[in-house]
C-alpha cells in the first residue's frame, strides 16, 4: 500500500476550506452525526468559531490562517494603506487570543503575512498564497511525525489515545497501513466534548482501523486487563524541559501507563524553544459550565458547579519518548537541543 491508497477520513480532508465567499469550517461539535459547516465572512467570525470549539486539534491552525486571509481582503479593500499593518496586527492578536495554550493559531498567524508589505497592491492574494503554502508545509511535517511515531508501534499493537489528534494520529495510522502493520485503536471518550468518542474513533474506522471507545475513567483498568499495548497522544505544547501539555486527562493516562509498565509516546511537530518550562505557557481555563453539559444537554445537577482546566501537564519522567518531525527524542534531552 502507498499513501495514495489510504482512505483519508472525512474530517481530515474537509476540515477548513477557503473560497471567495469566506471560510467554511467543518463543525466538529456535531460531527459525525451531521456533516455541517460554519461559514465565516470575517476574521472575527473565525475567532468566535475557534473559541466556541467549532474546530479543535489541528483545525484552528487552518482556520486561523484562513481568518488572516479574510482580514487581508478586508484591509485591502476597506482600510487606508497606512492603517493596514495596524489592522492586520489587531486581527492577528484577536485570533491568537482564542486558544492561547496551543501554538497552532500563533504559528498560522505568523506564517500568514510574514515579510509582506500590507500597503502594496495584491496584498490579500499574497497572504492567501502564504497561508496555503503553510497548510501544505504543515501536512508534510505531520507526515514525518506520523512516520516516526509508526516506527515505535509494533505490528498487532492496541494503541490507547486521548482526545483528538487530527494530524499526527491520522498520519501515524496511515504510516502503519503503508507499512503493512495491523493495529487497533482504543479511544477515551474525552469529556466534555467527546472528541475521542466522535472524532477519533470515527476517523480511525473510516481508515479501516478497528476503534474501541472507553470512558475517561476506564483507562487504568483497560491497561490492567491487557487491552492496550501503549499510550500515545499528541501534545498541544512540549516545553524544552520535556513537559507535555495536552488535553486534560493525559496526565492520568501517563500515570497509569507508568504503573502498568507501558510506554507513553507524545507527538508534536517540534518542542517550543520559547517555553523552557510549563511556567512559560499560558494554561487555558475554560468556563466550568461546559463540564455540566454534554452535546448540548445538561448532565449535572442544577445545584452543581463545574471546573474545567482545558489542559494538564505531564512531567518528563512519565514520558517515554517525544516524537517530532525530525525524529524521536528522550524528553530529558530536549533542553540540550
Amino acid at each position: 500500500m502507498t499513501y495514495d491508497d489510504v482512505t483519508w477520513p472525512t474530517i481530515y480532508s474537509r476540515s477548513v476550506t477557503l473560497d471567495a465567499s469566506g471560510v467554511h469550517i467543518l463543525d466538529r461539535r456535531v460531527f459525525p452525526f451531521e456533516v455541517a459547516f460554519v461559514t465565516c465572512e470575517t476574521h472575527e467570525d473565525v475567532a468566535r468559531a475557534i473559541e466556541r470549539m467549532v474546530t479543535q486539534s489541528n483545525g484552528p491552525f487552518y482556520a486561523a490562517g484562513a481568518g488572516m486571509v479574510l482580514a487581508a481582503r478586508h484591509a485591502e479593500t476597506r482600510v487606508a494603506p497606512e492603517r493596514r499593518a495596524a489592522f492586520m496586527d489587531a486581527a492577528a492578536a484577536r485570533l491568537i487570543a482564542t486558544r492561547p495554550t496551543n501554538n497552532n493559531v500563533g504559528d498560522a498567524v505568523r506564517a500568514a503575512a510574514q515579510g509582506l508589505d500590507a500597503g502594496a497592491g495584491g496584498f490579500a492574494d499574497r497572504v492567501e498564497a502564504q497561508v496555503r503554502a503553510a497548510w501544505q508545509a504543515r501536512r508534510d511535517a505531520l507526515r514525518r511525525v506520523g512516520g516516526n511515531a509508526a516506527g515505535l508501534i509494533p505490528d498487532g499493537a492496541s494503541v490507547l489515545t486521548h482526545c483528538w489528534s487530527e494530524g499526527a494520529l491520522i498520519e501515524t495510522l496511515a504510516a502503519l497501513l503503508v507499512a503493512g502493520k495491523d493495529a487497533a485503536l482504543w479511544c477515551t471518550e474525552t469529556r466534555p466534548y467527546l472528541q475521542g468518542a466522535r472524532l477519533t474513533s470515527h476517523s480511525a474506522a473510516e481508515m479501516g482501523i478497528p476503534a474501541t471507545v472507553i470512558t475517561d475513567g476506564m483507562v487504568a483498568d483497560a491497561m490492567r486487563q491487557g487491552k492496550v499495548s501503549l499510550f500515545m497522544t499528541a501534545a498541544d505544547r512540549v516545553t524544552m524541559s520535556g513537559h507535555v501539555i495536552n488535553k486534560v486527562g493525559t496526565l492520568t493516562g501517563a500515570i497509569a501507563a507508568r504503573h502498568f509498565g507501558l510506554p507513553y509516546y507524545a507527538t508534536v511537530l517540534m518542542p517550543d524553544a520559547a517555553a523552557g518550562t510549563p511556567a512559560d505557557v499560558e494554561m487555558e481555563q475554560r468556563d466550568g459550565n461546559e463540564v455540566l453539559h454534554c452535546l448540548g444537554h445538561r448532565t449535572a445537577s442544577p445545584l452543581a458547579r463545574g471546573w474545567y482546566p482545558a489542559f494538564d501537564i505531564t512531567p518528563p519522567e512519565l514520558v517515554t519518548k517525544i516524537v517530532t518531525r525530525d525524529g524521536v527524542h528522550d524528553p530529558g534531552a530536549l533542553i540540550a537541543r
